[in-house]
């Protein structure tokens, strides 16, 4: 059975209130998990209010029960790895092990530019990456000391201190690209999550993905694989323009209708439609080996939005496919 999931996109406008009620109203109504994404800033101006991810996250671990947790995803470019493993560590144990740390190599470069972090080229943020999922996974797989000396990151005998469970959290890699992430997926991860594919795409990234890790020497099974898409839904024209209502704070999309809105986010490759359309699109993700969709969720406070998924898709997706 496929799960569902809500990963909140914070910088669209996420306050504390927001953020409290998500925590409550998530672990409530019976989604599998929560993530929240790591940015400063929107790729283009206007801002809005956010929050920094590891106090949020810290927030989670402590008031709720059930729900798995994380970044979608940390970038590299801005987060320390030795750090975030350590946070990771620290959070997995204050949570008994609910801890996903989702890692990734930075994309937006304005919040880069601002903040005076170096984002490079495509080469070097997959070389950056490469070497922080090397720091990662060995700091929080390893009970022995650990050296390693590279371009970016370096350590001498390196123990992460306790306490911490002693396997650690899993380490989810996002991201699609055939020829520089699913080879990183096979070398270090526990979780892939792929974006902006098809479910033709996934089955075929899917089997490439079991050729690198049986050529890495592990087997298919050692990686679960998730989605993280955009899904919609809706009843009548009014929940439409409930579910979209964020789009104003998005500058570009300001002045745009309901429907001019949907028709700019069609390009992201969402699941639309009503409740049944809905699940209808998620089994073929299903179908395409996904264990877990993470909702991207733009409305903190469009409460009503996740209370129709959870009243009409989720027991659906808990009965057998038809």
């Amino acid at each position: 059975m496929v799960q569902l999931s809500i990963s909140v996109e914070g910088l669209i406008g996420l306050t504390w209130p927001d953020w409290t009620r998500l925590v409550q109203v998530v672990e409530d109504l019976g989604f599998t998990g929560l993530y929240l994404s790591d940015h400063f800033n929107m790729p283009v101006p206007p801002d809005n209010p956010s929050l920094e991810l590891v106090v949020a996250l810290t927030y989670l671990a402590d008031h709720s029960k059930r729900v798995h947790f994380g970044p979608m995803v940390s970038p590299v470019s801005f987060r320390d790895p030795i750090m975030l493993a350590r946070q990771a560590a620290a959070l997995d144990d204050l949570s008994e092990g609910r801890m996903v740390l989702g890692v990734g190599a930075g994309h937006f470069e304005r919040e880069h530019t601002m903040f005076g972090y170096e984002l490079g080229d495509m080469a070097t943020r997959f070389d950056r990456l490469a070497e922080g999922l090397e720091v990662i996974t060995r700091l929080l797989r390893s009970a022995e000391p650990v050296s390693f000396e590279g371009t970016f990151y370096r350590l001498h005998e390196a123990v992460l201190p306790g306490p911490r469970r002693p396997d650690g959290p899993p380490v989810m890699i996002g991201g699609s690209g055939p020829r520089r992430t699913l080879p990183l997926v096979a070398r270090f991860a526990d979780v892939w999550n792929a974006a902006e594919v098809s479910p033709e795409q996934l089955t075929e990234r899917n089997a490439h993905l079991d050729r690198l890790l049986e050529a890495a020497g592990r087997r298919p099974e050692d990686v679960r694989r998730t989605l993280t898409k955009p899904v919609i839904c809706w009843r009548s024209p009014e929940e439409l323009e409930a579910r979209l209502g964020w789009g104003r704070r998005f500058g570009p999309w300001r002045d745009l209708s309901a429907e001019q809105r949907l028709e700019e986010i069609r390009a992201w490759r969402p699941i639309l439609g009503s409740p049944a359309e809905v699940v209808s699109q998620i089994r073929a993700f299903e179908e395409a080996g996904i264990s877990e969709i993470a909702v991207q969720w733009y409305a903190a406070d469009d409460i009503a939005g996740l209370e129709l998924l959870a009243a009409e898709v989720l027991p659906l997706l808990a009965s057998p496919s038809p």
